[in-house]
């Protein structure tokens, strides 16, 4: 049974890894955004932002890579709205499949297309400065982290996908999720914000994870940070996966 779920997975992963590289622009255009935040901070407004650091291209990695991510799940919702709309799920329940791979096939493409997003921001990050004193266990924790949140964000797209009406709303529901790493100490110091916006920057999920992040590229202690980080990325996904489900269940049943 295992061994099925695990054949039809890899057989709807590649028709959607085919999508993507048909259509590469859904790969460039989730970059490009990133990037032109990382020189627009970098070298716009990072001579008048005080940071505490000497390398400000350091201080601004993590956050650069969650908004990456949170935009390029909106092409995930998209393409399983398209999927729903155009009955090819109907199809692929009319065969002796697992459905669940039908899902799985869609979240697996995000992880790989968001890690290759991410591998060309870190890329052009240390063109610009970016260093880092991590080990390879500290850089596989990054990536764990990492794979972790792509993986919530991702399921909660599912949701959208499943349930819009209209592509743009399948997709607009990553557009908040860009903008809260603004919201957080991705940019600037939790320190210099008023006491209201302060509070909730300092007690929202990008924070504990753009500093987890953050002290792992630095070789620093990271101290409940980590846990934080870890903690709100498995509550996100362990709710988003029992939404997803049960409207998945809703649309096919």
């Amino acid at each position: 049974m295992t061994r099925h779920v695990l054949g039809d997975t890899a057989v709807m992963l590649d028709r959607s890894i085919k999508h993507v590289t048909r259509s590469l622009d859904t790969i460039i255009t989730v970059t490009i955004m990133p990037i032109a935040f990382l020189l627009l901070f970098r070298f716009v407004f990072g001579g008048a932002i005080q940071a505490d650091t000497d390398n400000y291209t350091n201080y601004l990695m993590p956050g650069i890579l969650l908004i990456a991510i949170a935009s390029g799940i909106s092409y995930t919702g998209f393409r399983l709205f398209m999927d729903m709309k155009s009955g090819i799920f109907e199809r692929f329940h009319s065969m002796p499949i697992a459905r669940s791979s039908v899902l799985w096939g869609h979240v697996l493409t995000s992880l790989v297309s968001n890690a290759i997003s991410v591998a060309v921001i870190i890329g052009v990050g240390v063109v610009i400065g970016f260093r880092s004193s991590a080990g390879l266990l500290a850089w596989l924790a990054v990536a764990g982290v990492l794979t972790l949140f792509t993986l919530a964000l991702t399921w909660l797209a599912v949701i959208p996908g499943l349930t819009a009406s209209t592509p743009d709303g399948a997709s607009a529901f990553s557009y908040p999720l860009v903008f809260l790493p603004f919201v957080s100490s991705a940019f600037v110091p939790t320190a210099t914000m008023p006491g209201p916006l302060r509070a909730f920057a300092e007690n929202q999920p990008v924070t504990a994870i753009v500093d987890a992040i953050r002290a792992l590229f630095g070789q620093q202690p990271v101290g409940n940070d980590i846990w934080l980080a870890l903690a709100w990325c498995s509550a996100i996904l362990v709710v988003a996966y029992a939404f997803a489900m049960a409207a998945y269940r809703r649309r096919i049943a």
